[in-house]
């Protein structure tokens, strides 16, 4: 993992001014809204050279990642205070700081210790409540009517038997289809792009290659793919880890693999 708070000479520099500044912060927050507001608007225009522009800008882009740099691990219960960060820049370029390069680097590696450990935790919690609010789906489904099970453990219902082609493994398929989690987030949807999607079907997840052959073109099945023949352990923004996955599967056409052309 990359060490999320590192703070560099050139950065310590810039913040200086905002240490310096911080009782005149404190004034700031009481101003009125229209004081703030043309405070921010003379900011922009009291620094005349392209120098002292450069630097300002300099400031502001730094502060903004410094207040990211805080905030994220406050996400997950690391609260680090913004005045003792300011207080770490002030004595630096006072020369009186408290840390030794060595007691900093120490101190940073820690955190960047702590943060994985605590987002691991996280990921590990998150990834069994998935599993099991899975587990759960999948036995509620089986028992509905007219749901199929594989040997793999794919369930499906036949909403709809097509009558065209079925299509095999190294075919590619044109399909409309929704994904959702089993909580009912919907994920992906083609039916939303307003697009069928096409793509070899051995170019998916397993669970997709092995259902969609089980279709015949014109079919609409609902198909829920266990965690082992989707993502598994994989975490994504919109995919937690262990998810059981919810499809809805349209086979519009299948076109079948070419032969390579033969030698001249």
């Amino acid at each position: 993992m990359k060490p999320i708070f590192k703070v560099s000479l050139l950065a310590a520099t810039v913040l200086l001014a905002v240490g310096c500044q911080k009782e005149e912060s404190k004034d700031a927050q009481t101003a009125a809204p229209t004081e703030q507001a043309q405070s921010a608007a003379s900011a922009t225009t009291q620094y005349k050279t392209d120098d002292e522009k450069a630097a300002y800008a300099i400031g502001v882009s730094f502060a903004n990642y410094l207040n990211t740099s805080i905030e994220k691990p406050a996400e997950i219960g690391i609260n680090l205070d913004k005045d003792i960060v300011l207080k770490g820049i002030e004595d630096v370029f006072s020369d009186k700081s408290g840390m030794t390069e060595e007691e900093t680097a120490k101190v940073l590696q820690g955190l960047d210790k702590r943060v994985s450990e605590k987002m691991q935790a996280q990921a590990a919690e998150k990834s069994a409540a998935s599993k099991k609010a899975g587990d759960e789906f999948r036995a509620n489904f089986e028992k509905e009517d007219g749901v199929k099970k594989t040997e793999s453990g794919i369930l499906y219902k036949v909403e709809k038997e097509g009558t065209g082609a079925t299509p095999k493994a190294t075919d590619t398929v044109v399909v409309n289809y929704e994904g959702k989690l089993v909580d009912g987030t919907k994920f992906d949807s083609s039916y939303d792009r307003k697009e069928p999607a096409t793509f070899p079907l051995n170019r998916v997840i397993p669970g997709w290659t092995e259902a969609v052959q089980l279709m015949k073109v014109g079919s609409k099945y609902q198909v829920v793919i266990p965690p082992e023949l989707a993502y598994g352990e994989q975490d994504t923004p919109t995919i937690p880890a262990n998810s059981t996955l919810v499809f809805e599967i349209e086979l519009m056409s299948v076109k079948a693999e070419q032969a390579p052309a033969a030698a001249q």
